[in-house]
């Protein structure tokens, strides 16, 4: 079944969208490969084919190798390949991505804050909000990936 453009249904809801999206890719003092690092894992966690295209091609762009890039669904086995700051953005965007089952938990909020401090935290969790979002609307209306065969 074709689905609707949606940001071409909806251009006011896009260009919210897009506000916050700017604020967490120019607004924030976060690293931009931490925020593309977070836009994929969310993005897998989520399965948007669109997104994880994005921002693998970003991550790639941004100069991360591909080992480490296909490692990322795995991290936790292969630690020693993410920085601390990498590993506790990661661990609290899965944290916060499945919040229903996790419910935020104060033992990973306290990791993730000890590495980040307050700011730093709200602005990552806003960046994983985000690309949550976007996930929805992106699996929500099928938008496919660049990708060739």
């Amino acid at each position: 079944m074709k689905r609707a453009v949606w940001f071409q249904s909806s251009p006011e809801g896009a260009k919210a969208v897009g506000v916050l999206h700017h604020f967490v890719t120019k607004g924030t003092s976060l690293p931009g490969l931490l925020t593309h690092l977070v836009f994929l894992r969310v993005s897998q966690i989520n399965g948007c084919a669109h997104c994880i295209d994005i921002h693998t091609r970003d991550l790639l762009d941004e100069g991360m190798s591909i080992e480490k890039v296909v490692l990322v669904p795995v991290w936790h086995e292969a630690e020693y390949l993410f920085s601390d700051q990498e590993r506790a953005a990661l661990a609290w965007a899965e944290e916060v991505t499945r919040v229903s089952e996790t419910h935020a938990s104060d033992e990973a909020y306290a990791a993730a804050l000890a590495v980040f401090g307050e700011k730093d935290l709200v602005d990552l969790t806003l960046t994983i909000a985000a690309m949550n979002a976007i996930n929805r609307m992106g699996v929500s209306f099928r938008m496919k990936p660049r990708a060739k065969a």
